[in-house]
């Protein structure tokens, strides 16, 4: 099984803000890196991993990404892990597994993925997480579909309703609050009884007490950007809840948001197309066809509740808590409110006519458009 999610800890973090410039010797000692003290997860020693993983094995490699591998391991106690490597190179890398270690060493919440520990020693670098047994959303909604794992209704009702409540978890119940900045399918695991877990904390910023919003670089993942944090690097909690309006979409229809998909006329993007469906009143045609029976009332809802999440304007998607009540609840939806969506798209795929170039701050560019009422 490939969970390459459990690898990718992309771009830079800047979440606890950059230390001094002097030289100073960094802590590794039990209970502290790099002076911050981690009260919540075990350090291990490279001996102990090296054990759990077989001397890190090609057989117990479950996963690979831009800055290491990732191992199937079992410890002493039986106990399964992912164990994540850093490459040693990978400079910008360590930033990441620093803000990781920060984020979740003090976060525990049935929807996120738990970090077990860590291992700094000499040049090894190495996160130690509970291990998912049916990998990625990704792999099980959008890959190469496994004839073991069947996603009905319920599952993927379950699923949304699931993430969702980690989302509030962050965004809400936390102090300072969190904003992932990543959610995407591939960084939301399935356990055996397909709970989802949000996982790759490496992008996370906390919010201040006080502060609304921040502006940063801009990272994540095409397909998923909010449109403002895309153009101007305005981060709020709505731009996850841009993303997960997206995934929403996503469990639904069983399609990738990164490709346009080949409805009646042009190929459209994902959204572009489920808000042609909503105006025109043919919802339903949107579902996934794998799906052979499913509550055609609550499939519409929770296809409306992701049309309210990524409204072109940030200020009037809801905030995770009420998504997770229009979630749960059979309730009736004040549709008079939704607006169109906004729709951020990667320049080379994008011939909308509405579409005007963006440059990112970093290399790559963008384009934006509304999309507008028929």
């Amino acid at each position: 099984m490939q969970i390459a999610e459990y690898t990718r800890i992309i771009m830079t973090c800047g979440c606890f803000g950059a230390k001094s410039t002097k030289k100073r010797r960094s802590s590794n000692v039990a209970g502290e890196i790099d002076g911050y003290p981690l009260d919540n997860v075990k350090q291990f020693s490279d001996t102990e991993l090296r054990l759990a993983t077989d001397n890190y094995h090609s057989n117990n490699k479950i996963g690979r990404g831009g800055f290491g591998t990732v191992y199937l391991g079992t410890l002493r106690d039986g106990r399964r892990v992912a164990v994540k490597t850093l490459s040693f190179w990978s400079k910008q890398g360590v930033r990441e597994f620093l803000t990781e270690i920060k984020t979740l060493s003090n976060v525990k919440h049935p929807n996120l993925v738990e970090l077990i520990g860590f291992c700094i020693q000499g040049p090894s670098r190495t996160l130690v997480y509970e291990y998912v047994e049916n990998g990625s959303l990704n792999s099980a909604l959008l890959g190469t579909r496994n004839e073991n794992i069947k996603l009905d209704w319920r599952k993927r009702s379950a699923i949304c309703v699931g993430t969702a409540k980690g989302l509030a978890f962050l965004h809400e119940e936390l102090s300072p609050p969190i904003v992932h900045r990543d959610i995407k399918a591939s960084n939301v695991l399935l356990d055996k009884n397909f709970n989802p877990k949000i996982g790759d904390f490496g992008l996370a910023k906390l919010f201040p007490d006080g502060i609304t919003h921040v502006s940063t670089r801009i990272a994540g993942t095409t397909g998923y950007l909010a449109p403002e944090y895309a153009i101007g690097g305005q981060l709020t909690k709505k731009a996850d809840i841009y993303s997960f309006g997206v995934l929403i979409l996503e469990i639904v229809s069983g399609r990738s948001s990164a490709r346009r998909t080949n409805g009646e006329g042009s190929p459209r993007f994902l959204l572009e197309w489920a808000w042609q469906l909503y105006e025109e009143g043919r919802l339903l045609e949107f579902v996934d066809p794998e799906m052979e029976e499913f509550p055609e009332e609550e499939v519409l809802r929770y296809m409306k509740v992701a049309l309210f999440c990524t409204q072109s304007a940030a200020g009037r998607r809801p905030l995770m808590i009420q998504v997770v009540n229009m979630l749960s609840k059979a309730i009736q939806l004040n549709e008079k409110e939704l607006t169109a969506p906004g729709l951020f798209t990667d320049e080379r795929d994008s011939s909308s006519r509405n579409s005007q170039p963006v440059p990112f701050i970093t290399s790559t560019h963008g384009a934006i458009t509304q999309v507008t009422p028929r």
